[in-house]
């Protein structure tokens, strides 16, 4: 791809992406920084998952940004009785043809987006681990694609809070960043009185972008320039957490790929066509710290993975202009 391609294609993402993002802003009061982590997420090809208390808007997140996209959408509420056929699909006999059909189940559409999935039992919850790293399903041998663009928009509460499963790690490892939206500010929740308080805002939202055109973005974003020294410094963010002595398990190598690609996608909507180490910094906390499985030394002294996360990030060098390793320098 040539300069030129490279910016016009920059240049679109920047467009569509502020079409979005003013959209979802529309529903969610106050709350940029979390829209455009979602945005980010949807761009680097990587799952979400929204974690806070109830009512503070998670799922209306979640339906907001599938509704700003004209793709398909399926929403699967997770309860205990939930099975995992429910969600990969069934093989049913067809008396007819005298052979077995197989029925799609609910993550079979180009956003899913998952409500409240640790009220589901672990083995349910399991049910979408080949269709988030892998974007197919496996049903008695047969495997089935499912379509492009893919995402799973997933909200929980926190586990503390009754008829709740915790999330298997294998599980919150497929999931690129987690995001709290938290409480409103008093004048973001005035305005959502006055919006939300006649009408449900989503029953006016209309998509503002095609599933081509994201699939079309997510192709501009794998292009945009990493350099080998801000590689190696997410390298080394990731690889401080598994020597972290409040952290009995880090960040696995699949986070830091994780966390590559969501810098990409971070530089690409601010319209730059290379990575920087800020990029990294940034979106360390959100791709790294639900990942982190602390000690129980640690959770006596109420050290929490975003802390530990902060820690590394303020002690780790920062590549300087020539691809050296000088603290303190920030740039490619």
């Amino acid at each position: 791809m040539t300069t030129y391609e490279s910016r016009a294609s920059l240049g679109d993402l920047t467009t569509t992406a502020a079409r979005v993002r003013r959209s979802v802003e529309n529903v969610i009061e106050g709350k940029p920084e979390v829209v455009r982590l979602s945005l980010t997420v949807l761009l680097a090809e990587g799952h979400l998952l929204i974690e806070d208390v109830p009512g503070v808007g998670k799922t209306m997140l979640a339906k907001a940004l599938a509704r700003s996209i004209d793709c398909s959408v399926r929403r699967i509420q997770f309860t205990p009785d939930l099975l995992p056929s429910d969600i990969t699909g069934v093989s049913v006999f067809d008396q007819q043809r005298r052979d077995f059909e197989f029925k799609p189940g609910a993550v079979f559409a180009q956003i899913v987006v998952g409500d409240e999935i640790n009220r589901a039992s672990p083995k349910t919850q399991s049910a979408l681990l080949e269709s988030m790293e892998e974007r197919q399903v496996t049903v008695d041998g047969a495997t089935h694609v499912l379509p492009s663009p893919f995402m799973v928009i997933a909200t929980q509460n926190p586990v503390e809070m009754e008829g709740t499963y915790p999330l298997p790690e294998a599980q919150r490892d497929r999931f690129m960043a987690r995001v709290s939206i938290g409480y409103p500010s008093p004048d973001a929740e005035l305005q959502m009185l006055d919006v939300h308080g006649g009408a449900d805002p989503l029953d006016d939202l209309q998509p503002v972008a095609h599933a081509h055109e994201i699939v079309k973005l997510i192709e501009a974003v794998r292009a945009v320039h990493v350099a080998p020294a801000v590689r190696r410094y997410a390298v080394d963010l990731v690889g401080a957490t598994r020597d972290h002595p409040d952290v009995r398990l880090g960040a696995s190598p699949r986070a830091t790929l994780h966390l590559v690609r969501a810098a990409r996608a971070a530089a690409a909507l601010d319209g730059r066509e290379f990575v920087l180490p800020d990029d990294i910094q940034a979106l360390a906390s959100s791709v790294l710290a639900h990942r982190l499985l602390p000690t129980a030394q640690a959770q006596l002294n109420r050290r929490t993975p975003e802390q530990v996360v902060a820690e590394i990030v303020k002690r780790t060098h920062v590549p300087d202009p020539y691809g050296g390793r000088q603290p303190g320098v920030r740039g490619l």
